[in-house]
């Protein structure tokens, strides 16, 4: 069993989960990062050491997917928008001592990316591009079975590639993100820019709201849906892989997205071949970060070679 442990903006979530991909307990807790570092590995560790017992399995080790920066060889958070005051707090050296089995760290969008290109929609691909839409937009690249690092072990920061230089100043400090325009937080400040005179709504409920017919805010969706489908193109024009996988928070809600989405994306994208690139929803449902944070280890420690018959699907027990 491999205790794993997804750490978001707004959730942290805990779980124990076996080696073939089923998530045999898990637990949940707000992130408060106002809390501070110390209070957060605190609850971290004694929700893991919960599930530890519940499940009635002897630990292997632990993976670790987070939000933001991080540093995955020494194991750190780095400088992360949404968790202030967390930077350089020691993750998988902490959780090695608490629980004494080796632990690895990894931005969570790599986490979410190991995890499809395991046991989800990018089985079989060689250029596989995973981007997760939810407090921010995150991305990660597998290249031939390896998670693409950049100089120096750094992780590829796709939600902040600029898409507009004019547009809303993101959490990065940087004006007109990829993130600023189409992540949850963007959606919803859109939502509010655009309607002055109603009350504040979370990306959720403006979800929600589209689907039930409002028109306000099924164009608060639409602009999203535009800037996620340049974004796509951007990526598409830039690295022309075999599949993106599309997964995330916002994704959920990913049929008001899609079709819209995949338009913007396709007239964007006129020198690579049509067919080129397949986008495809990501298929490991709400378990995605707890099983992704599960192969950060098992990719660490070269043990991620998952069961055929059991790779079919992440399913709780």
């Amino acid at each position: 069993m491999i205790g794993a442990i997804d750490i978001g903006g707004t959730k942290i979530a805990v779980a124990a989960v076996a080696r073939e991909g089923r998530v045999l307990c898990s637990e949940a807790c707000p992130t408060e990062p106002e809390r501070g570092f110390d209070d957060a590995f605190r609850r971290m560790a004694d929700m893991l050491g919960r599930c530890i017992g519940r499940s009635g399995e002897p630990l292997e080790g632990i993976g670790v997917g987070c939000t933001g920066p991080v540093d995955p060889l020494g194991g750190r958070v780095g400088e992360v928008p949404f968790l202030p005051g967390w930077e350089g707090g020691e993750l998988a050296g902490r959780l090695s001592d608490a629980f004494q089995v080796e632990a690895a760290l990894e931005n969570d969008a790599d986490a979410h990316a190991l995890a499809e290109y395991a046991w989800g929609a990018g089985r079989g691909s060689r250029r596989f591009v995973m981007v997760t839409v939810g407090t921010g937009i995150g991305g990660a690249m597998i290249l031939d079975g390896e998670l693409y690092r950049g100089a120096d072990g750094i992780h590829p920061e796709f939600g902040h590639h600029v898409i507009d230089p004019a547009g809303p100043v993101c959490p990065c400090g940087v004006r007109g993100c990829w993130e600023s325009l189409a992540s949850g937080p963007a959606l919803a400040a859109g939502f509010l820019a655009r309607n002055p005179d109603r009350p504040p709504m979370t990306a959720k409920a403006i979800c929600e709201a589209a689907d039930a017919g409002d028109p306000a805010a099924r164009e608060a969706v639409d602009a999203a849906a535009d800037y996620l489908g340049l974004g796509l193109a951007n990526l598409v024009n830039i690295f022309a892989p075999d599949r993106i996988v599309l997964g995330g928070g916002l994704m959920r809600s990913g049929h008001l997205f899609w079709d819209r989405a995949r338009a913007v994306l396709e007239s964007h994208v006129r020198l690579v071949p049509p067919g080129t690139t397949h986008l495809v929803h990501a298929g490991l449902g709400g378990d995605a970060g707890l099983c992704g944070a599960a192969c950060v280890w098992l990719h660490r420690t070269g043990a991620n070679q998952p069961a055929t018959t059991a790779a079919r699907a992440i399913r709780r027990r």
